[in-house]
């Protein structure tokens, strides 16, 4: 049991017969802390208390952190390996699974090649799991096609760092600094449902007379509490953020001194934004050129201020253009690597930023190296025991994996905390491309829709049965305790990976005992890299109250605050971009003539593999549905609660009717939650972002029709 209660000012949360593990939610990323009630006498878990003494929520929870712990003994939990066999699952021994997968595996490569097979990850895992990730697919499988869901998520934010700054780091300040802030700028966000437990720095800001701008089509919660509310049309972000600066720019906002030591590319800067005038702007993004205005000035004089985005930013076909914009508007301040000022995205996942650090991505190493780097691939065979020859080249995004598939590239895939079946765009593409494999192996513990594709389902242990390390939305390296042992058969996701290793003749590369020496093996293969945790231990972890990488060395004091004298770039500055706004991959039409945007509510998480099975959470939002204005609603005389179908080049979608004024009349939004016949991405834009490779979620074509009563 730790010592949390000796800690002043903590509240004694102990109950008689009952012990309390402190660990981390296991849901977005927040990562907020909490302590898992569980029984002395049977190690059942009992419940959750919040813990008061993590700085980063102070014990605050939302919905889905409070009912988490039900997952653990859920009826729905897979209990033992299952085969399929004539289109049913039967249950099998770990023996017989594993050798299964072994056998299918070398079978499939001796007859095909070694890039037959392919790993699709995710990032709802450990740093230690998404590293072996990576590892299993190069050192055991040898093959090029590996990515993961956060292909889905945060690769938009990650190119757009790269760019500007040299090194994906998701925050470059501290969150507990927020409170101090005197302005914030939060872009496709609805942070009161998505990330509610950080809302209290944000109060914390407006008590001491923060300001608040939103950029959002609809007037969410989040827009509801703003300032200023810029209801932009969907796909239209680097319009408005070029139209931010001209203003800035104009208005004499620009830090000259720190732009001109600190900054590449200025002069490019001001020629492509000076065609973005208020009017300009204004006709683009359909926002008045009065509150264009007001937001600028707003910004502009504020002396500390945050610029925060989300997935609505990013989720685009130019969603590294608008991160790059965005991060601009923070760089001509001269704001980047200032107390209380700079740059933050609001990671989706709970292992968001870790997991795309450490190989699980289909061009990086583990560090964030580069895979076409001669001297990376030498340092990293070096670490795993292999020769620079055997390490496979880069492979495709994990959309693309789906092409390759169809096109018979790729015959067997080995899926890992992830549900692309739900979570990837034009889902019917991706259910036949699943039914054209010879081969589908998942991890999971609970059996998803990507799983009900697969011919072996092996039993994952669950986020609570397991040790190890990941990293929040701030860049802090954060410790997840054991719980309970593994019910059922289950077994951790390294374990699992292992035994395949083994099974393939690669099995003295996977020799770990626990989750402590794969993270000792990952220190070594990140030390020198961009995402460098050679300094950060377990035991600085719970001392420290996480540590933040970079942390080159153990007497390190890790780097809360990023950039503060320099940025990672060859010559240590910031990149200016200069990139003008583009129409979104499929804007509307006669024939589609309304946008469908897409997005998350308070109740849920991701696929809703985990949520959809805790009965308080559906009972707040059992269903999807789709939020139309009510004048957009009048044009097909449809009446609150009535059914319309939704129908995009892609597929259609029968959905209840949500009457709001807090949407644009032009958009539709619909949550993406649910799977099968339930999930939107049926009707999302498989367009890609050029450099990211993430689809267009956010912005796509749809028509609208209403239902007779008795249809759909």
């Amino acid at each position: 049991m730790t010592d949390f209660m000796a800690k002043p000012g903590v509240k004694n949360l102990h109950k008689e017969g009952e012990k309390l593990i402190t660990t981390h939610c296991s849901y977005c990323g927040m990562q907020c802390g909490m302590h898992i009630r569980v029984s002395e006498k049977t190690g059942k878990v009992l419940g959750v208390e919040p813990r008061y003494d993590w700085p980063v929520t102070n014990g605050k929870l939302c919905p889905k952190g409070v009912t988490a712990y039900q997952q653990i003994d859920h009826k729905d939990r897979i209990k033992r390996p299952l085969i399929k066999r004539n289109t049913t699952f039967v249950e099998s021994s770990w023996d017989e699974a594993l050798d299964l997968i072994a056998d299918k595996f070398s079978e499939l490569q001796k007859k095909y090649g070694k890039d037959t097979l392919s790993v699709f990850g995710g990032v709802s895992m450990t740093n230690e799991k998404c590293y072996l990730v990576g590892k299993y697919a190069r050192a055991a499988l040898g093959t090029r096609f590996i990515d993961y869901n956060g292909r889905f998520c945060m690769s938009s934010a990650a190119g757009g760092f790269l760019s500007t700054f040299g090194i994906d780091r998701g925050s470059t300040l501290p969150w507990t600094e927020l409170e101090h802030s005197d302005c914030f700028l939060i872009a496709g966000s609805n942070t009161a449902e998505c990330h509610p437990t950080s809302i209290q720095w944000f109060w914390k800001a407006r008590d001491k007379g923060a300001k608040m701008i939103v950029v959002d089509p609809r007037e969410t919660p989040t827009a509801r509490i703003a300032d200023v509310h810029l209801d932009l049309k969907p796909g239209t972000d680097s319009a408005l953020a070029n139209g931010l600066l001209h203003l800035l720019i104009k208005e004499d906002y620009v830090d000259e001194r720190y732009v001109m030591e600190r900054c590449n590319n200025y002069k490019e800067l001001k020629a492509s934004v000076d065609p973005f005038t208020p009017v300009v702007t204004s006709e683009i993004t359909g926002v008045s050129e009065e509150k264009i205005i007001q937001a600028a000035h707003m910004y502009g004089k504020s002396p500390r201020s945050v610029v925060m985005f989300a997935r609505g930013v990013e989720q685009q076909s130019k969603g590294v253009d608008n991160v790059t914009l965005y991060t601009a508007l923070a760089l001509v301040r001269g704001q980047v690597g200032n107390f209380a000022s700079g740059v933050a995205t609001f990671t989706g996942q709970g292992n968001g930023q870790g997991g795309r650090e450490h190989g699980q991505k289909s061009d990086l190493l583990p560090g964030y190296r580069k895979l076409t780097d001669p001297d990376a691939v030498k340092y990293i065979s070096k670490v795993w025991g292999i020769e620079p020859e055997e390490m496979p080249k880069p492979g495709v995004s994990a959309f693309e994996m789906f092409d390759e598939i169809q096109a018979g590239n790729i015959r067997a895939m080995h899926v890992i905390c992830s549900n692309p079946a739900v979570s990837a765009p034009n889902t019917e593409y991706v259910w036949d491309s699943f039914k054209k494999l010879d081969f589908l192996v998942v991890n999971d513990f609970f059996l998803s829709e990507t799983a009900e594709f697969a011919d072996v389902v092996l039993p994952a242990a669950s986020w609570a049965e397991d040790e190890g390390t990941t990293t929040n939305l701030e860049g802090r390296v954060i410790h997840i305790r054991k719980v309970s042992e593994p019910l059922y058969e289950s077994k951790p996701d390294w374990v699992i990976l292992s035994e395949i290793a083994k099974r393939m003749g690669k099995g003295k590369h996977f020799p770990y005992e626990n989750s402590r020496e794969i993270f000792e093996e990952l220190r070594l293969a990140a030390k020198g890299g961009n995402a460098d945790y050679y300094g950060i231990t377990y035991d600085r972890i719970d001392q420290e109250d996480g540590v933040f990488w970079p942390c080159p060395s153990e007497d390190h004091p890790g780097t809360p605050t990023m950039f503060k004298e320099t940025f990672s770039t060859l010559d240590g500055k910031a990149n200016l971009p200069a990139v003008t706004w583009e129409k979104a991959g499929e804007i509307p039409s006669e024939e589609f003539p309304h946008i469908l945007t897409t997005g998350r509510v308070v109740f849920h998480y991701l696929s809703g593999n985990q949520t959809r099975r805790i009965n308080f959470l559906m009972e707040q939002c059992p269903l999807p549905y789709a939020e139309i204005h009510p004048e957009l609603a009048s044009q097909y005389n449809v009446q609150n609660g009535e059914t319309i179908k939704l129908t995009t080049p892609r597929n259609t979608m029968d959905l209840e009717v949500k009457l709001t004024k807090a949407i644009r009349k032009d958009t539709i939004f619909v949550p993406y939650h649910w799977g099968k016949k339930l999930a939107v991405n049926q009707l999302t834009n498989p367009c890609l972002d050029p450099i990211s490779r993430m689809p267009e979620f956010k912005v796509c074509a749809v028509k609208m029709e209403k239902l007779k009563r008795g249809e759909g």
